[in-house]
């Protein structure tokens, strides 16, 4: 059997931190064609940027380019260069491990070289190669008359707010036509098969949910499956399980260690796949952590992770971004909505806590109090509505705050706010589809002083388009029970799709 990812050119930040790209390309130098993984183009591929201000994300749009050739002089896996004490510890923990799994990896190929092919696996692969035939065929008529429309009774993308409006509804069409997810039964609730539906991090339960109940995606044959879901919930082992006093955080590691074990042992599909079409969700900040826990659930499985931040080794080739959501528990949905450009009165606003993170600090020192065009408050006022505040403003501020992902970047297109993103390392959610310049402005940490003179830069004219491709791109983000068309758990979805069609497997 062997595994294949798509592979594009690479900046050298980016190759740096990607360990599973890294991975991929050790084996597949050391086994000469036999191994488990290799690296061959794909029709779908990834744009990696040369600035490292740009967040990089899925380019529908891209020609497929070849693989570049293997230097056998040059180390393939990533040596990391820091200078913490602690940072260089972690750092070689990583390199020893990626030499272990190559090792591993190698012993693997050998002992399946021989092996019968797995039909089941090979019909599946079939299923997903005349996708990607499809969606290469859709590529090449982007730009061309007969990219017209395609039908759709509820909804047709279309304009600047996606990369590829066409190819992401060709994309749409068939993942509904033939995407399958496999859910293991195995666990109880309230660590498995549940989770949070309110609160910070809520997407897990929502999620969870949603899939469950699916009838069109979830399917009760493994054999036909596409990809494999892992339902436990991050958040619930913590509450349940982890004692704030002892704060072992080793908690993760038994329970997601002893579930992936369970499951390769009963059923034939993680050790078949290496565990690359096996994904797990969390958003709670420590789900990089727990995926930690199963080092090949890190570095070879999809992660659907709230915090997608490249400095942990948040891999976009195999990982998705997905929005962070904060549902209130006992206060009704926030309805989208907010008053028209011409009547917000207030330019910038952000509310919440000035000492987390280390962004939000300097944007507390440079703007509160300071200006009153530029409203930052640690706490509102007890006469200040924050969601009013929200539909009455610009521009609403979205720092990073411990973590990179914030719950006021849908809040802000949910108030028909145009979010300014104040952030680091952030791969943005469903980024492989959405162009979110086109409804947001990007400020990088050291443009925080210079925040009025960018915003008042911005004309009538062109905030205008902006705050109306923020209208537009609300659908993808709203949260429905049961679920509609386009809305955020169909995009949620959609990420899982286009990394399982970046997968090949032959069995």
């Amino acid at each position: 059997m062997i595994i294949c990812r798509s592979n594009n050119q690479l900046s050298t930040l980016v190759f740096v931190t990607l360990l599973a790209l890294a991975i991929v390309a050790a084996v597949s130098y050391a086994s000469t064609g036999l191994s488990l993984l290799s690296l061959p183009a794909s029709p779908l591929s990834w744009r990696w940027p040369s600035s490292t201000n740009f967040i990089p994300s899925f380019n529908l749009n891209q020609t497929p380019s070849s693989p570049p050739p293997l230097n056998p002089k040059t180390a393939l896996y990533s040596m990391f260069n820091c200078d913490s004490d602690s940072c260089k510890k972690q750092n070689g923990k990583m390199n020893k491990l990626v030499s272990k799994l190559i090792k591993e990896l190698e012993d693997e190929t050998m002992l399946r070289r021989n092996k019968k092919r797995d039909k089941k696996l090979e019909k599946v692969e079939a299923e997903l190669a005349g996708a990607r035939v499809a969606m290469r065929d859709a590529a090449g008529k982007r730009n061309s008359s007969l990219s017209s429309p395609l039908n759709d009774p509820d909804y047709v993308p279309n304009g600047n707010i996606y990369r590829n409006a066409y190819l992401f509804h060709r994309s749409y069409l068939l993942m509904e036509k033939l995407f399958k997810v496999y859910i293991y039964e195995e666990g109880e609730p309230p660590l498995f098969h549940k989770g949070p539906t309110f609160d910070i991090y809520s997407m897990e339960g929502v999620f969870l949910n949603l899939i469950e109940k699916d009838p069109n995606f979830r399917i009760s044959d493994p054999d036909r499956a596409h990809v494999y879901f892992l339902p436990f919930s991050v958040t619930m082992i913590l509450n349940y399980l982890f004692d704030p006093v002892i704060r072992d955080k080793a908690v993760l590691e038994r329970v997601i260690g002893d579930y992936v074990h369970m499951v390769s042992s009963r059923y034939p599909y993680w050790n078949q796949s290496l565990g690359s079409n096996h994904f797990m969700l969390a958003c709670h900040d420590w789900g990089p952590r727990a995926s930690w826990s199963v080092h090949s659930l890190y570095f070879t499985s999809i992660r659907l992770l709230c915090n997608a931040n490249t400095s942990e080794y948040f891999n976009p080739r195999k990982d998705a971004s997905i929005p962070q959501i904060n549902l209130h528990r006992g206060e009704p949905a926030m309805v989208p909505g907010g008053l028209p450009a011409s009547n917000r009165t207030t330019l910038a606003f952000f509310a919440g806590g000035q000492f987390h993170g280390k962004i939000r600090p300097l944007l507390f020192q440079h703007w509160k109090e300071k200006d009153e065009d530029i409203l930052v408050y640690n706490r509102v006022p007890n006469n200040v509505s924050y969601h009013e505040m929200m539909q009455t403003s610009r521009f609403c501020l979205c720092p990073s705050g411990y973590e990179v992902a914030s719950p006021r970047i849908v809040e802000a297109i949910y108030a028909e706010c145009v979010p300014v993103l104040i952030s680091q390392n952030y791969v943005l959610p469903f980024s492989d589809v959405l162009n979110w310049d086109a409804f947001s402005v990007r400020v990088s940490v050291s443009e925080i002083p210079n925040l009025k003179r960018i915003l008042l830069g911005i004309s009538d004219d062109e905030y205008t388009r902006l705050q109306e491709n923020v209208k537009r791109v609300q659908r993808h983000f709203l949260v429905n029970n049961p679920a509609k068309r386009y809305d955020i758990y169909h995009m949620i979805l959609h990420s899982l799709w286009l990394r399982r069609l970046n997968l090949h497997i032959y069995g």
